[in-house]
């Protein structure tokens, strides 16, 4: 007996029936809101476009239409939406919090207001186009649209995404203000990071695109959105809520910088997804093509670097309160230590050096004969070591944790007798062998 094939072959005429009704609450959708002023759209519709753009592409997808002539524009138009709804629906959001983060003077000098404002208006009206543009291909392709619209009773209610803690490699706080002081620590990192890249406003579009081309790929982007979105999730975590967070109104406000810029980069890596998407060699020329035609690629690039110029303001806005609290919560202690015969700062003990500092989350320096580094850093660490093979006396400054730790990592023999011969306070270091 022939078994039966996993694959079917559907006509594409056929296909057109069954798109039909699998697209109509999509295009139920497109009716209610291009039969709104775009100004009106808020959360709730960006957040149910986003559910049925996410829908009606999986659909697609189920059926190869991206790799099919027929379909795959409409199926790239689909999948345009859900990612500018996604975008929308993040600066919709910001929009509406500014006030309770804190962020009185970020409307004023920072601009935020008008910059989101800008951008939101530039997704609106994309969308509008993108929705319109599904509408024609889908008439084209002999799919009758529904007259109907999408029935008020139906939207859903707009939740936030629910996921557990990032707290991969973390430890139970022995105390609330280590963790502020971590938090403190990567919020300054994260403002370096991003002041790192001079990010500035560039009028010519090949000259900008150059510098995001440099600085803000896609890879990028979701790096930069992923250091913000851990120092978010370490504070909701172990410090939100807690005796010291309703002692200290710098905390929120500290909390406060942190989600703007989030929600700003979370836009930006958006944005620069379907830019790169209709840049690569994946898409057909056509489909890039008819997509520019709908949505100015230079457009997008300007809104992404007005966001990322906009998120590493408000970044640095709370680089001074970050400043303040890091000191008030470490106690800051320097400390000397003096290698003893036959053992060597070599690869190993330094990645544990590095491991004790980046457990702690606070800053360490080590000196050697005078020169400094970051003993964060194992680049940093093993060039100021290998300067001065013969030095035997390190001196580190940092907060009492990790400091403690070290002491016991050189007691201890620096590990070159084994992990097993640690107290357990230094457990821990085992993945950093």
């Amino acid at each position: 007996m022939t078994e039966a094939s996993l694959e079917q072959l559907v006509e594409e005429r056929q296909f057109a029936g069954i798109l039909q009704t699998y697209g109509e609450v999509f295009f139920r959708l497109s009716n209610s809101l291009l039969g709104l002023d775009a100004t009106n759209w808020n959360k709730k519709h960006f957040f149910q476009l986003i559910n049925e753009a996410d829908t009606l592409e999986s659909f697609l997808d189920d059926y190869g239409a991206r790799f099919n002539r027929t379909y795959c524009f409409l199926t790239e138009t689909v999948a345009s939406v859900r990612w500018f709804a996604m975008a929308g629906y993040a600066l919709s959001h910001a929009g509406g919090r500014l006030a309770s983060y804190g962020a009185a003077g970020w409307l004023d000098a920072g601009g935020a207001e008008a910059g989101l404002e800008r951008s939101l208006t530039f997704v609106r009206g994309s969308l509008g186009r993108l929705l319109q543009a599904a509408r024609s291909e889908a008439e084209a392709l002999g799919i009758e649209i529904t007259p109907e619209v999408f029935p008020e009773s139906n939207f859903l209610p707009v939740v936030a995404k629910r996921r557990l803690p990032r707290n991969v490699g973390q430890a139970d706080p022995k105390d609330e203000g280590q963790k502020i002081a971590e938090v403190a620590s990567k919020f300054l990192a994260a403002c370096d990071m991003l002041g790192e890249l001079r990010v500035r406003p560039i009028e010519h579009p090949e000259e900008r695109k150059a510098f995001l081309k440099r600085h803000c790929s896609e890879e990028l982007a979701r790096v930069y959105e992923a250091t913000v979105h851990n120092l978010q999730s370490t504070y909701d975590t172990h410090v939100q809520n807690t005796v010291l967070e309703h002692g200290d109104d710098r905390l929120p406000r500290l909390r406060g910088h942190v989600s703007g810029a989030l929600h700003l980069l979370a836009t930006v890596t958006y944005l620069t997804h379907f830019f790169e998407r209709h840049e690569d060699e994946v898409r057909s020329e056509e489909v890039k093509h008819r997509i520019g035609r709908v949505i100015s690629r230079a457009e997008v690039q300007a809104t992404i670097l007005d966001l990322l110029v906009l998120a590493t303001r408000i970044l640095e806005d709370g680089r001074k309160v970050a400043e303040d609290l890091l000191p008030e919560y470490t106690n800051v202690q320097e400390m000397e230590i003096e290698v003893g015969d036959g053992l060597v700062m070599h690869a190993r003990p330094a990645a544990l050096i590095v491991g004790i500092v980046n457990h702690y989350g606070t800053p360490v320096e080590m000196e050697i004969a005078g020169q400094v580094c970051n003993a964060a850093s194992i680049l940093e660490l093993l060039v100021c070591v290998g300067s001065h093979p013969e030095e035997r006396r390190f001196v580190f400054r940092g907060d009492e944790n990790p400091l403690r730790d070290i002491r016991t990592l050189f007691e201890h023999d620096l590990g070159e007798n084994g992990l097993d011969a640690f107290p357990e306070r230094l457990s821990y270091l085992n993945g950093n062998a």
